[in-house]
């Protein structure tokens, strides 16, 4: 099955927060372009987010030696993103429910929730340094009735 990719991105960008801010900007306009609903773009913008900055910040360590592989290609009804830094990698299962009492003060699984509550897939490669999210769009609203 054949896709229209009507805008796609394959780039190593350092690890800095400033060149994610940059890549997320872009991937922002090219939803904004091609009219996503404001739901679905509050939700990639949170997700991708979280990629971002996870890879750069806990991934590479913030090094600059070090870069961020993103990959993202949007069709009219699809997005899907890579985001893959060169860190260690880690076990997605092991990392804490923050919804779960014990966990409310933890810090860290926040941005995996964030991105399994917002992107339709989210899944890692089996080193634990690539996340694969897509993001299927959400059909029109139906109470945006323009009878006249």
């Amino acid at each position: 099955m054949s896709e229209d990719w009507i805008c796609t991105t394959d780039e190593k960008i350092s690890s800095d927060t400033g060149e994610a801010r940059r890549v997320l900007d872009e991937l922002l306009a090219s939803l904004g372009k091609n009219q996503w609903a404001e739901e679905d773009t509050f939700g990639i913008h949170l997700a991708v987010e979280e990629a971002l900055m996870n890879a750069i910040k806990h991934g590479n360590q913030r090094d600059p030696e070090k870069s961020v592989h993103v990959i993202y290609k949007l069709s009219a009804d699809r997005l899907h993103i890579s985001v893959e830094d060169e860190g260690q990698g880690f076990n997605p299962e092991e990392v804490p429910d923050p919804t779960l009492e014990e966990n409310l003060e933890l810090p860290s699984g926040r941005g995996l929730m964030l991105m399994r509550t917002f992107m339709s897939v989210v899944d890692f490669n089996e080193r634990g340094n690539r996340v694969i999210m897509e993001k299927q769009r959400s059909a029109p609203s139906s109470d945006s009735s323009e009878e006249s």
